[in-house]
């Protein structure tokens, strides 16, 4: 596994990519993301991981400008979960929906070269497989069973 690029954050609250040696701003680190490329942001002083909350002020800049990602509701359902006893759950759900997602949108590309109707009735039925898979493995995992309710 490919070691990840380091990214410093000075006091002065600049980027400096150790990789290129030079400064980057918050949209360099954003199209990082958006190229898939590993990276991690350190404080240049203690090595603290600050890469989460540097992802977390993108997406406040992304959600603060033009037609925003989460609603209201959507945001407060989330912090609904911190601190919860399902919040591990919640974030494991998540992931593996985002994934799925993600796989999804890349079979949909690959539908647009072949045979598109074909392509996308396989598709759908995939993903309910897959999504009732996954409800019932979280469902197993919070101890209730829903085939045993019926």
């Amino acid at each position: 596994m490919p070691t990840p690029r380091i990214i410093k954050k000075y006091a002065n609250r600049r980027l400096y990519d150790t990789e290129l040696s030079r400064y980057i701003t918050f949209f360099d680190v954003r199209d990082l993301v958006m190229q898939g490329v590993e990276f991690k942001i350190v404080d240049s002083n203690s090595n603290e991981d600050l890469t989460r909350a540097t992802l977390l002020q993108i997406m406040l800049e992304e959600e603060s400008g033009g037609e925003p990602l989460f609603t209201a509701e959507m945001l407060a359902q989330i912090i609904r979960f911190y601190g919860g006893s399902v919040q591990g759950l919640f974030t494991r759900y998540l992931e593996e929906s985002l994934s799925l997602f993600e796989q999804q949108q890349q079979a949909v590309q690959e539908a647009l070269r072949g045979d598109p109707m074909e392509t996308m009735a396989d598709m759908a039925k995939r993903n309910m497989d897959l999504w009732s898979d996954m409800q019932r493995s979280l469902f197993r995992t919070m101890g209730l069973d829903p085939e045993k309710d019926k």
